[in-house]
């Protein structure tokens, strides 16, 4: 059993930034994690996209969907180890190796056989997992591991979420961050987090403003600080 388990949306930027400052802990702590499935596009089934999202939301988290059924299908086939360069490779292409949109017409082209067939090439895996974007047999397994990741915070959380010391450990929705800590600053986060999350009362702390993340694809340099949005229900939803 990994010391920490870590859900992500490949699509998160904020799951994406905490991953890297997990790694950092990870190195330093010596810990072994276990990426796991959770779905944006599942978690906000019940939402319209229309009236509750900006225009791109919704490919976005459909785009996310897909590429979760491909690592889905890598997992089944080759194991959970696979699981961790597959992820840091799709947060590099998408957040620190990209500017512009994702967007061609109405679709997100990050969950499409052109944005995966050379990631599973680098990886050294073959390509018959591409059919797996296209195929919901693989959204049952998806939903089970998103339910069962809600099922450790309650339902009005968003990605990631980090449950520490399975199965008995603490768990909790974040932490939203916005600039990478150093290595020292990065355990010494850590252990407040952690210290925090594991008073038997604690519930909630949290600031709606957030600062854009250091990522290139917000435009963003790692040296530069993000311009504040105030973000509602944990996105930048239209309505409250």
């Amino acid at each position: 059993m990994a010391d920490i388990d870590f859900y992500f949306d490949p699509v998160c930027p904020f799951a994406w930034m905490t991953s890297k400052w997990v790694r950092k802990v990870q190195a330093q702590r010596d810990y072994t994690v276990d990426w796991r499935f959770i779905s944006l596009r599942i978690l906000n089934a019940h939402i319209d996209y229309r009236s509750h999202f900006p225009p791109e939301y919704e490919a976005g988290h459909t785009a996310g969907l897909r590429l979760l059924r491909a690592a889905a299908s890598i997992r089944r086939e080759h194991g959970r180890a696979p699981i961790d360069a597959l992820y840091s490779a799709f947060g590099t292409r998408i957040f620190d190796s990209h500017t512009g949109t994702y967007m061609q017409g109405d679709d997100d082209i990050r969950g499409t056989e052109g944005f995966l067939a050379p990631i599973l090439a680098e990886l050294g895996l073959p390509s018959n997992h591409l059919a797996a974007l296209d195929d919901p047999s693989f959204d049952d397994e998806i939903r089970a591991e998103t339910d069962g990741a809600l099922a450790l915070t309650g339902r009005d959380v968003g990605t990631p979420i980090i449950h520490f010391q399975p199965p008995e450990g603490v768990a909790f929705f974040g932490p939203v961050i916005s600039r990478l800590p150093d290595d020292d600053d990065a355990v010494r986060l850590w252990d407040h987090v952690i210290g925090l999350a594991g008073f038997p009362g604690f519930a909630e702390l949290k600031r709606s403003l957030r600062e854009k993340p250091q990522l290139k694809a917000f435009g963003v340099d790692v040296d530069d600080v993000g311009e504040q949005e105030d973000w509602h229900g944990g996105s930048r939803r239209q309505k409250k």
